[in-house]
């Protein structure tokens, strides 16, 4: 809609431009071969000529609208990468150097002949030195960048109020991709320069195992970024003081008000010891896996030995491991079982269980 209004605002310019051109170059033809002009002609000359330019303006629309789309968008990518405190330091030096040269330029226009083009020039220049002098001395100008300071700091505490932090272990393991698209989280995820780092290394490593890993991690972040529904953030800041990695986190996390996501069970211990927040990826995985009771029938294949003589071990689908009590002699079958019970550990969940056929058995017996 606002490119066809786009369109039609051309045609009216193109039409208006082509009608004064149009008029002023029949008269002026007129007058040079002495022809007898009647008003009739004159307009309908004036008509054709803001015609042919409507047209123009109209076909060719479309590209200046793209063009101006295009140097919009890059202007505004290259204020965002410039602070706010830059701009309001550039624009009070602007304006005074802008008032300088306008006070010079009432003198310098009474200069004969010149006077007119020294102030332009003057009034220009003087603009130009008042941005870059303030912008060089900014750090002097307290009472502007300090006013932005701590709005931006407000800012950006209110922003980080409810952040996610990721630790490089839920990273590779990939689950939260899928948690951040079902929209289980709000406010902001933040990656901090550190766990991008070290994700890099892990994916510059010799060994074939840690680089996969690595270069994993990395192809995760890069589809939070494209796929996740809540923004997803790059934070540079380090603790120099700090080496371990798990210490930056905590220390980051305490800074923003903010909670770390992991599936590691030492920084889950340290973190409640801080008194972090902290979200495990593992306690939600175990959190929504399906309630069993003691009774219940389910289907399992027994893929290796218990450790306990005779049993065998199955696992379902999330993962669960499910011990079956007499289950070794049916190694690499299915088979019907009937849980006996569950026991819930930090580790995950285990299903106790037997077979359903030596249930049947010894009550034919």
């Amino acid at each position: 809609m606002l490119q066809k209004s786009l369109r039609v605002l051309s045609f009216v310019v193109g039409f208006a431009s082509g009608y004064q051109l149009g008029h002023a170059s029949f008269a002026t033809f007129a007058a040079f071969t002495n022809l007898e002009v009647t008003p009739t002609a004159e307009i309908g000359f004036s008509i054709l000529g803001g015609s042919v330019f409507g047209l123009i303006f109209y076909s060719f629309a479309p590209m200046f609208i793209r063009e101006a789309k295009a140097a919009n968008d890059w202007a505004v990518n290259a204020l965002k990468a410039i602070p706010t405190q830059d701009i309001a330091v550039g624009i009070f030096g602007l304006t005074i150097g802008l008032l300088v040269g306008s006070l010079l330029g009432l003198a310098l226009y009474r200069i004969p002949f010149v006077g007119r083009y020294l102030t332009i020039v003057a009034t220009l220049l003087l603009g130009y030195l008042g941005t870059s002098v303030m912008l060089n001395r900014k750090e002097e100008m307290t009472f502007l960048t300090g006013i932005f300071s701590r709005q931006g700091r407000a800012a950006e505490r209110g922003n980080y109020r409810s952040a996610k932090i990721l630790d490089t272990s839920v990273i590779i393991d990939g689950r939260i991709v899928d948690i951040c698209a079902a929209g289980f989280l709000e406010g902001v995820v933040i990656v901090p320069g550190f766990v991008l780092e070290e994700l890099r290394h892990i994916a510059d490593s010799p060994d074939t195992l840690k680089r996969n890993r690595g270069r994993r991690g990395l192809d995760i972040l890069n589809r939070m970024q494209k796929e996740a529904k809540i923004p997803v953030q790059v934070v540079d800041q380090d603790f120099e003081d700090i080496p371990e990695v798990d210490s930056k986190l905590v220390k980051l996390a305490k800074t923003m008000k903010g909670s770390i996501i992991t599936n590691d069970y030492n920084l889950n211990k340290i973190c409640e010891l801080q008194g972090v927040p902290v979200l495990n990826i593992n306690e939600l995985a175990n959190a929504v896996k399906p309630v069993v009771l003691p009774g219940e029938e389910m289907v399992a294949q027994i893929v290796k030995d218990g450790k306990e003589p005779g049993q065998g071990v199955a696992y379902l689908d999330d993962g669960t491991m499910v011990v079956v009590e007499g289950g070794r002699r049916y190694m690499g079958d299915t088979v019907e079982v009937i849980v006996t019970s569950a026991l819930q550990t930090a580790a995950g969940r285990m299903i106790f269980a037997r077979p359903k056929l030596s249930e049947k058995a010894s009550g034919v017996r």
